[in-house]
């Protein structure tokens, strides 16, 4: 994961601050419809309606999301392993030991007893919902493990071709909230079934980004944004997630305080990555907007631009909205009308 790389906004003060003219324009005791000297202006535009979108860019990392690691909790000896790179999904094996597969099931708590006739509980529901997707019935999806459950479980054991026993030990299954895909692997056959036999990841690619603590407040979950990969192509992405943990990174000058981003991509000709990533952060449609650079600082207070009417011009007071794009909203000038933007 990657430290937050120099980010590029496209709206706001910085715009302005460059754009306004220093020195400030007053109308010099006249009403804002009075015309001043008459001139040939040095370059113009018109006040259009347009849509304005207010980006950021950022770098990121492709990936899978974080890794966790699969351990094995038997006596026995590692006799297949799954490759690296490939897809795990519920009630496949993950690994097995003694020549008995040791089978993937989807949930949020792991295994921490033997689940048997006449126990009751959270895992026990955990078991059968997947029991339940797995095919298999008989039996009421609740947090009690009956006969009916044991019936299932005897016929599911069979299926694996391990020991028919009616009961599951928290070492013959492997739980985890959903599909994984196999980073690397910690083991090999012939090892010992006890330790670290793999880490994994999930099998949905997304991009992490570390975004600047000053700047979270300018995302959040369902926005829209654009990955570029290290080849130059483009794919679209959506932010699923904006951290609530902050954390720093670097030191003196240079330590950063950042949350995590999360932004979720499709298909792509990369499994791992550093890509650029440019979220759409506001948007406006159909407002009016000139050039930033047509924007005169009021000697009054506030902005102004300078109209250009025939071979004269005058001041006219305009009140801004969004930065974006080169452009700035207006108001207080009627569309259509012809502004002057300073070289």
């Amino acid at each position: 994961m990657r430290p937050l790389r120099a980010a590029a906004w496209t709206g706001g003060a910085a715009l302005l601050a460059a754009a306004v003219t220093a020195a400030a324009v007053g109308f010099g005791g006249t009403s804002p419809g009075t015309a001043v000297a008459a001139r040939t202006p040095p370059a113009t535009a018109t006040v259009e309606r347009t849509t304005l979108t207010e980006t950021k860019t950022v770098g990121g990392t492709l990936g899978h999301g974080a890794e966790r690691t699969i351990s094995a909790r038997s006596q026995g000896t590692i006799t297949w392993l799954p490759a690296e790179g490939a897809t795990l999904t519920r009630g496949h094996a993950v690994y097995s030991a003694d020549a008995d597969r040791v089978p993937l099931l989807y949930g949020g708590m792991p295994l921490y007893r033997e689940l048997k006739n006449g126990v009751e509980g959270a895992d026990v529901a955990l078991l059968e919902r997947n029991l339940a997707e797995l095919g298999y019935d008989g039996f009421d999806v609740d947090d009690t493990f009956t006969w009916s459950t044991r019936q299932a479980v005897e016929q599911w054991q069979e299926d694996l071709g391990v020991p028919v026993t009616g009961a599951v030990l928290p070492a013959a299954v492997v739980v985890a909230p959903g599909p994984l895909r196999v980073a690397s692997l910690k083991t090999a056959q012939g090892a010992s079934a006890n330790g670290p036999v793999l880490t994994a990841t999930g099998t949905t690619r997304q991009v992490t980004v570390n975004l600047d603590t000053a700047d979270r407040h300018l995302v959040k979950r369902g926005m829209k944004a654009t990955v570029e990969l290290p080849d130059g192509t483009t794919t679209g992405g959506k932010i699923r997630s904006v951290g609530k943990v902050a954390t720093q990174t670097g030191s003196g000058q240079d330590v950063a305080t950042t949350v995590e981003v999360t932004i979720s991509v499709g298909r792509t000709g990369f499994d791992d990555a550093p890509v650029e990533v440019t979220i759409i952060s506001a948007q406006r449609k159909n407002v009016p907007a000139v050039p930033v650079g047509a924007l005169l600082a009021l000697a009054e207070g506030g902005y102004g631009v300078q109209v250009a009417e025939g071979g004269a011009t005058r001041y006219a007071a305009v009140e801004t909205g969004m930065f974006a794009d080169g452009k700035v909203e207006v108001t207080g000038v009627p569309e259509g009308t012809t502004v002057v933007v300073p070289k």
